[in-house]
């Protein structure tokens, strides 16, 4: 049976975004399943030709979601069916948000819903690391304050596993609904992307 100390260290390390990630949907209640689809899908194509329009590369832009379904309607009403398209617009240009939201808009009116925006970072490597050395450094002073405590000296690393976890910072779902006129002048605000890495580590006594 193995002897020692197992410890957690966690380090946690803020950087600021450099992408954001915008969620829009586009959707059609029809008498038909046919008609539903046919609408968004126009709808949808309005949308990418808008973002494109702005300078939306092919690359940057993806469906995340397409849904049809029949809705409930009260016993005796005709049948109707709804469909939705949602893609996702990732962009470099965080403070460009406001034009391709309007361009959108321009495009499909009060069709047009905000599932939501994200905001992170393309590359965490540096924050990785500095979170990486921050929690060895935690989980080393725990060990040897437990093992001064038991009164060992502390030895060689046993073993090491990691999780890493990303914390984009995200916004709140909104639906343009009819008669509610987007604000061109919104601001929105990146904040801090957050990278939290927690290391499991076992020492042995010396």
């Amino acid at each position: 049976m193995e002897t020692g100390v197992k410890v957690v260290g966690a380090g946690q390390v803020g950087g600021v975004p450099d992408v954001v990630r915008v969620s829009l949907g586009v959707e059609q209640v029809a008498p038909d399943v046919a008609a539903a689809v046919a609408r968004v899908g126009q709808q949808t194509d309005a949308v990418m030709a808008a973002l494109r329009a702005q300078g939306v590369q092919e690359a940057q832009l993806g469906t995340s979601a397409v849904n049809v379904f029949q809705e409930y309607r009260e016993p005796g009403s005709e049948a109707a069916y709804r469909a939705s398209h949602t893609i996702v617009v990732e962009s470099r240009d965080l403070a460009g948000f406001g034009r391709l939201l309007n361009a959108a808009v321009d495009a499909v009116g009060n069709s047009l819903a905000l599932h939501g925006l994200q905001f992170d970072i393309e590359d965490k490597t540096d924050l990785l690391i500095q979170a990486r050395e921050l929690a060895f450094r935690q989980a080393r002073t725990k060990a040897e304050h437990l093992a001064a405590l038991a009164g060992y000296s502390l030895g060689s690393v046993r073993s090491i596993a990691e999780t890493q976890g990303h914390f984009p910072i995200r916004a709140e779902a909104v639906s343009l609904g009819k008669g509610v006129a987007y604000d061109s002048g919104i601001d929105i605000t990146p904040g801090e992307h957050t990278v939290d890495v927690s290391l499991e580590v076992q020492f042995a006594w010396a």
